[in-house]
């Protein structure tokens, strides 16, 4: 059974170091303060640039002030688009056949830096601000303990008692720790952003008859307000990965963020999805995932032309247990590596060119050329082939194939 440890009790003892992933909001600065009182160790802060959009200048201030000696913020943007979201993007994946997993995807290279900072630094242990109802403390802690198997963890959520939004603030008030004017009262919803999406939920988004406000959406405009014509985009893809918009060479995440302003302009990405947690519950979240929501349909365009039929149909088959893996936390489990080694195979001619048309809240495909394409129009035309397919042909692969239905129709006459 799991002790509740109280603020203001003697420290703990075994932990010397704890790296903390920290965020500079009120959670993260009370438990940073907790694990100082609790624990009785030294706290490094380690903050993620995940291109949220959030100035991350005030989390070093507020660490600094809070007396942590040790703070790291790296800016990731480039690493999660290319090691991160590519690889999954490769994939088509999508949670439920719907969500196109920002959030999961970035726990785990949020906990690996931890991992690597802890090496780094001597640390004995590392923290997560994640609660114990939802799916992050799940997929910070299978990376913690694939990477370091002898990690010790601590998720206060799980251990004190400041269950409610007025404890956490008596905290923050008895320990000077500073508090933001618009943090004293109930938030609507909690939002997490990354380069990717963001996701809001909780709150006004707890009842799913409810529409969400449009004040809840964060990265796009409504459809509805969106411009009465059309937008074009080209993207250009090198096995399987984009690498050009508009004939434009970008790094992953600089073509990441230039489809984000394609997509917020346009009303796309927008999702109101109700999701089986990996834990057990069903909860509600609201995303927005505007360049990735075109680079997926991008994607699936130029693997259209250039996927044999076996290979894309294996895909699709493998794509929803990729997914569930990617979403219940499992990005360095042995199953995950092994998917993406196929899946990976199956890119080596995904290459050409996709152009979009996007409108209203809708992506197209309108169309695709590649250097390895394997679409003939000889093969296809309704015009004369010229002999380039025999369609006497047929009618044996069609009796070889009606062979065992002719045979169930004719058993026990």
């Amino acid at each position: 059974m799991s002790v509740k440890v109280k603020a203001g009790s003697a420290p703990k003892s075994g932990v010397k170091k704890v790296v903390l992933a920290y965020s500079g909001g009120l959670d993260t600065s009370v438990i940073l303060k907790w694990l100082q009182v609790t624990y009785g160790c030294e706290v490094v802060t380690f903050t993620a640039d995940l291109g949220q959009g959030e100035e991350l200048a005030p989390a070093r201030k507020k660490a600094e002030l809070m007396g942590v000696k040790q703070i790291f913020v790296d800016d990731l943007r480039e690493e999660f688009v290319r090691d991160f979201v590519f690889p999954m993007f490769r994939a088509n994946a999508l949670y439920e056949g719907q969500y196109l997993l920002g959030t999961s995807i970035a726990r785990p290279l949020i906990a690996k830096r931890q991992i690597e900072i802890a090496e780094k630094v001597g640390a004995d242990a590392v923290a997560h601000g994640a609660t114990g109802k939802g799916n992050d403390q799940v997929r910070f802690e299978l990376t913690y303990y694939a990477l370091k198997p002898d990690i010790k963890v601590i998720a206060p959520w799980r251990e004190w008692d400041l269950d409610s939004r007025t404890k956490l603030l008596d905290f923050a008030e008895k320990h000077q720790i500073p508090i933001a004017k618009d943090k004293r009262g109930e938030a609507p919803f909690s939002v997490d952003a990354n380069l990717l999406h963001s996701s809001s939920e909780g709150k006004a988004l707890e009842d799913p008859w409810h529409e969400p406000e449009e004040f809840v959406y964060q990265r796009t405009i409504s459809p509805e307000d969106a411009p009465d014509k059309a937008q074009y985009v080209e993207i250009e893809f090198e096995r399987g990965d984009a690498v050009a918009v508009d004939g434009k060479k970008l790094s992953p995440a600089k073509l990441l963020t230039r489809l984000n302003e394609l997509g917020k302009a346009n009303g796309v990405g927008r999702l109101d999805l109700v999701e089986n947690r990996f834990v057990g519950m069903k909860s509600r979240g609201v995303y927005e995932t505007p360049g990735g929501t075109i680079l997926h349909w991008a994607h699936r365009g130029i693997e259209s032309i250039t996927l044999d039929r076996g290979s894309a149909h294996l895909k699709d088959e493998l794509m929803p247990r990729y997914a569930e893996l990617i979403y219940f936390g499992f990005w360095f489990s042995p199953e995950r590596l092994m998917l993406q080694a196929a899946i990976d195979k199956s890119q080596e001619f995904v290459t050409g060119t996709v152009r979009l048309k996007l409108y209203k809240g809708n992506v197209g495909v309108v169309g695709r050329k590649s250097p390895h394409s394997m679409y003939s129009h000889k093969h296809v035309t309704f015009e004369a082939d010229h002999g380039a397919y025999d369609q006497r042909d047929a009618e044996g692969f069609i009796k070889l194939n009606a062979l065992r239905l002719r045979l169930a129709k004719l058993r026990g006459k």
